[in-house]
């Protein structure tokens, strides 16, 4: 019995041992190694307070440096200000001294013109500050101020307003219910529709060109389906003369709705070519005859006057392969295929 209980004593003592263990430290290392690592977060902290105080510090020592120096620019300012002032109370400029200030007041006055003049259409200093921003930029790619709203223009149409959709020029559709441009039959403009045309209808057509980036004017002559009253045509022989102004449109006799879409179309363009605002555009008269209905469908037969359907249509476009050139004395080809 002795022995036994001999036996059993050291293992209670290492059971009470192993109590005082966390993770294989005593309770005293435990709270060494949580203390020192306290100890390296503190560390940690005060060195990156300190590393902000020292930015803060060099950041301060530089505004102190500008300070310095905007003082002394506003002492010496002040100092020619009190000289100035002290020479005209007496009388004692010279003329470079009384052209200096003359010249300064005028250009005060300018610059106060001129910022009032903004801050009456809405705009700020700051405004004006980030103008001289965006003309930086405009002049680093070739664009100057007074062109930058045509460039940003060009820019959102040719991106489609972003959705994916092409964004086409806007057709001019010149309707002869509404106004009575030409008379029943004929290709001759009344005076208002040729007014119209040099005017409103010329401003709208140069806008496109440029918003678009256009160079191609197409005049399209509709007509409705009432018949022409007449039995032969002399288009084939005065159409080009026509339009080269040699003869006037009211010489152009038409003897269908194709001849007469035709002869509109001519009389239009003829007034848009000789605008100077379309100089560099290339003005093309066509006709559709009594084909196409408003709205851009094939009509299936609808007889009879329709003022309606008696219209010119305008469209720009860029031109789409280069113009072809036809040598007139070259022999005709002998290819029969």
């Amino acid at each position: 019995m002795v022995a036994g209980g001999s036996d059993n004593a050291p293992k209670l003592e290492h059971r009470g041992y192993n109590r005082g263990l966390i993770l294989g430290l005593t309770m005293a290392e435990s709270m060494l190694l949580l203390v020192f690592c306290l100890l390296l977060v503190a560390a940690a902290m005060i060195s990156a307070e300190r590393n902000k105080r020292y930015e803060v510090e060099r950041k301060l020592e530089k505004a102190e440096q500008q300070v310095a120096v905007l003082e002394k620019k506003r002492a010496e300012q002040a100092a020619e200000i009190v000289l100035l002032q002290s020479k005209v109370v007496s009388g004692d400029l010279t003329a470079a001294d009384k052209a200096v200030v003359d010249k300064q007041w005028r250009e005060l006055v300018l610059a106060k013109e001129a910022l009032d003049s903004v801050t009456d259409q809405g705009a700020t200093p700051a405004d004006l500050q980030s103008l001289s921003k965006v003309a930086a930029v405009l002049r680093e790619h070739g664009i100057s101020l007074a062109t930058a709203p045509d460039a940003v223009n060009k820019l959102l149409a040719s991106n489609g307003g972003g959705n994916g959709m092409h964004d086409w020029p806007p057709i001019i559709n010149l309707d002869d219910a509404k106004k009575n441009y030409f008379q029943s039959g004929s290709a001759e403009l009344t005076g208002t529709f040729a007014q119209l045309l040099s005017t409103t209808i010329t401003d709208e057509i140069a806008s496109n060109l440029s918003l678009y980036g256009a160079n191609i004017v197409e005049v399209i002559g509709h007509t409705d389906e009432q018949p022409v009253a007449r039995e032969k045509s002399n288009l084939d022989d005065t159409i080009i003369s026509a339009m080269d102004g040699k003869l006037p449109v009211s010489a152009l006799l038409p003897a269908d709705n194709a001849g007469l879409g035709l002869a509109r179309a001519i009389a239009v363009a003829n007034v848009l070519k000789a605008n100077s605002k379309l100089k560099d555009a290339t003005i093309l008269p066509m006709s559709a005859a009594q084909l196409i209905l408003p709205g851009d469908t094939v009509t299936s037969g609808q007889r009879g006057a329709v003022e309606a359907r008696r219209r010119i249509e305008i469209r720009v476009r860029g031109r789409t392969a280069p113009v072809a050139v036809i040598n007139v004395g070259a022999a005709p080809s002998t290819n029969t295929q």
